[in-house]
């Protein structure tokens, strides 16, 4: 049984302050088109929203001074309890100041930034009225994990970019102490995690800070700083030494901090299972999930539509095998001939053309995972390229997964081909408007890797008949975590409930089923960002093709959801089915 595989985002406002924009894409211009008080409005809140995180700032653009930004202030956020509060102040200024423009006297282009902007906005309003229920140090997904990562994975490209991140980490200290008082309120509102949860984050910051001189920080920053060029070879031994300095005074201590802070907050937590047991929990989850889905449908109706599907999956296995004994066997012992990474991107971007519009010229770099952070790290993942630098792309392997073949095929179509590189490089070069490629909508963006990862099993050299086994059976197994997710965060299922439920679908394994749910009660909602967008993605394939008919053109129908970038499902809906 795979599970789902988490993209690892490179833009983390959403973990580390209440920023407006959780992820950033792709830039065209910053002057927009027309030159419309709309535009420039756009064009300012974009300019203001990226700086405020030096992470999000440095992933997002290569030059930043090309665009006018200098001087800027290096900075995690302001996860402060005031500054939190602003936040919400500033979105529902910012919705207000929306409604100000006339609708009806925009361009196309600009109504659609208008109209993914207006719901965003709504969907974040929505969510804030629950502002304590957010978890920022969950054990896999959260600060305390994730930082180091997008620490190892920052890029230097000059100078000013080394100073920048040695400022920020001696900022660790400061902004962990911030989350720290953020855990504080939620245990003061009875909203803190559990034990058990509370005690793998607190693990994993002793884990970091278990070999202090010879944390991967010291080794990944090494091999950065040498690889750098333009500065002195005695330039470059101050900056190890510095950097060396940083860690031992700032970051060692502020995980330190971290561990015994949640050390005393032990014992707080008054729900071991799914945020349904919360006082107003169950409307909070509805709240989270359409954010995460991008999607209105009531989580009921979700539930029912997973269920719907899976079933029909499992029939179509059903249909395949009755025509076909020999099948099953094929698929117990199917495996990728394609045994090279490299030649496996190659052969899934000459593949998909079949289906998908040939994306600009661009190069692609396949990297593999520092040993040092192989245990931290999916089996795969994709670095979102700057957006002013988008051509140059880099796909990471993770040496320490030792999965077969065409697990590793299906991984790479997800972050590669025509997953998520190709969705960043494609709609980029459709033109997206600055603004709107910093929408955060991961129902649509790990929906398009989902639905495209099922789409691969066509693309390995199987015959059709075992492909399409392959691909349906993924997408009923896939169906279960949504199932769980919804089951123990929505209606209150527990741990018998979890094993009769996946017992009953054939997963017998008491070990699984209870990693599966210790997963699912760590990060709700975070399986329906990958199976609802894949849901809703296939829903809007078959609407479309009914509506075409025999015109139907599958290049053409991705091309329309790719130029519309990342939305609503609503709106695509209403873009390609009128």
């Amino acid at each position: 049984m795979k599970p789902f595989r988490k993209k690892y985002s490179i833009l983390i406002a959403a973990l580390l302050v209440l920023a407006l924009f959780a992820t950033a894409r792709f830039l065209p211009s910053l002057t927009g088109r027309g030159g419309s008080d709309f535009n420039h409005f756009l064009s300012q809140t974009f300019v203001k929203e990226v700086q405020g995180n030096t992470l999000n700032l440095h992933f997002t653009l290569s030059n930043p001074a090309a665009v006018g930004i200098k001087n800027y202030t290096v900075t995690f956020g302001d996860f402060s309890s005031e500054a939190r509060k602003n936040q919400i102040l500033e979105t529902r200024r910012l919705r207000a100041e929306l409604s100000h423009y006339s609708y009806r006297t925009l361009s196309e282009d600009e109504k659609l930034v208008y109209d993914v902007l207006k719901d965003y906005l709504d969907r974040q309003l929505r969510l804030s009225d629950y502002a304590l229920y957010d978890e920022v140090l969950t054990p896999s997904g959260g600060a305390t994990s994730q930082l180091p990562i997008l620490l190892a994975e920052y890029y230097f490209r000059n100078a000013q970019d080394v100073e920048d991140y040695l400022t920020l980490l001696a900022q660790i200290d400061t902004y962990f102490a911030q989350l720290l008082d953020f855990e504080r309120e939620k245990a003061d509102a009875g909203l803190f995690m559990s034990d058990r949860c509370c005690a793998k984050v607190i693990d994993s910051c002793e884990v970091f800070t278990a070999h202090p001189t010879d944390n991967f920080l010291v080794s990944t920053f090494d091999e950065r700083i040498e690889s750098l060029k333009g500065i002195s070879d005695a330039q470059k031994k101050e900056y190890r030494q510095r950097n060396r300095t940083v860690i031992a005074e700032h970051v060692i201590p502020a995980y330190q901090n971290m561990a015994s802070g949640l050390t005393a907050l032990m014992g707080s937590g008054r729900n071991n299972w799914g945020l349904c047991h919360y006082k107003n929990g169950r409307n909070y989850y509805s709240a989270l999930v359409a954010y995460y889905t991008g999607c209105d449908d009531s989580v009921e109706e979700l539930a029912a539509q997973i269920e719907e599907k899976r079933n029909s999956d499992l029939e179509a296995c059903k249909e395949l095998l009755a025509e076909d004994p020999s099948l099953m066997e094929k698929a117990d012992s199917a495996e990728c001939d394609i045994q090279d990474e490299g030649l496996m991107v190659e052969h899934l971007a000459n593949a998909m053309l079949e289906d998908f519009p040939a994306m600009p010229k661009s190069k692609w770099e396949i990297c593999h995972v520092d040993k040092s952070l192989s245990d931290y790290l999916a089996p795969a993942f994709y670095i979102t390229a700057p957006i002013d630098n988008y051509l140059n792309n880099r796909i990471y392997i993770n040496d320490a997964d030792s999965r077969d073949k065409l697990y590793l095929f299906t991984t790479l179509a997800h972050e590669g081909f025509p997953g998520h590189l190709y969705q960043t490089v494609q709609s980029y070069s459709y033109g997206m408007n600055p603004l709107h490629t910093l929408l955060n909508y991961p129902g649509y963006t790990e929906g398009w890797a989902t639905y495209v990862e099922m789409q691969s099993y066509y693309y390995t050299g199987f015959e059709e008949s075992l492909a399409s086994l392959m691909q349906h059976n993924q997408s009923a197994i896939l169906s279960l975590y949504a199932s769980s997710d919804i089951g123990i965060h929505y209606y209150g299922w527990k741990e018998d409930d979890m094993l009769k439920f996946w017992g009953d679908n054939g997963i017998t394994n008491e070990k699984t089923v209870r990693a599966i749910t210790d997963l699912i009660l760590e990060e709700p909602g975070n399986y329906l960002k990958y199976y609802v967008g894949y849901l809703k993605f296939d829903q809007l394939r078959s609407a479309y093709e009914t509506k075409k008919g025999k015109s139907f053109d599958a290049a053409k129908f991705h091309e329309q959801i790719l130029r519309i970038g990342p939305a609503p499902f609503a709106l695509l809906e209403k873009k390609l089915l009128g």
